[in-house]
């Protein structure tokens, strides 16, 4: 699986940098000078068409701005702006905190209640604020569950089961059927 670290925005001076919308929490290990990324035009997809390495990596101004082997002058770079960056989700150690998840181990997971009703599968994970877990339910509604210990107590990469505790009214689309 792809997950993406960032996105190439314009072009920056005249010797092919560029400035990064980062899309990762690790930026100075995924952009290091070497690092191979995947690139595209297309967020969701699976294989990138095609692959750049990092030559140079540098914050000015509070933007990172890369340079990529092979891209030298400022027109080359423009030719990059708006693609997405990625990297092999095998490539991304595991977290040392058993309770902290990247969103691609999130996403597929079935999920039930405690009580043992199937709710559906997690098929978005949203960050505003507030981290939210998109549930859609098999030919139903799509439900935001806030990702909190008090509602998911229970998370099982492994098995691919996630369990939740929801609070009066979060599932009554689901549990009126």
């Amino acid at each position: 699986m792809r997950v993406i670290v960032g996105r190439i925005g314009r072009p920056h001076g005249i010797r092919g940098e560029v400035v990064i919308g980062v899309r990762t929490d690790e930026p100075d290990l995924r952009f290091t000078a070497g690092a191979t990324l995947g690139f595209g035009p297309d967020p969701d997809g699976e294989a990138p068409p095609g692959h750049l390495t990092v030559a140079s990596a540098r914050w000015h101004s509070g933007q990172l701005l890369v340079g990529f082997t092979g891209i030298t002058d400022r027109t080359a770079a423009g030719e990059l702006t708006g693609s997405w960056l990625s990297v092999d989700s095998s490539q991304l150690p595991a977290t040392p905190d058993p309770d902290e998840f990247r969103d691609h181990e999130l996403i597929g997971l079935s999920v039930r209640t405690s009580a043992g009703q199937v709710v559906g599968v997690v098929t978005d994970v949203l960050h505003y604020g507030q981290d939210l877990l998109v549930v859609r339910h098999p030919g139903g509604p799509e439900h935001l569950v806030p990702f909190v210990k008090a509602i998911v107590p229970e998370v099982d990469v492994a098995a691919g089961l996630l369990v939740i505790d929801p609070p009066p009214g979060l599932l009554d689309a689901v549990q009126a059927e």
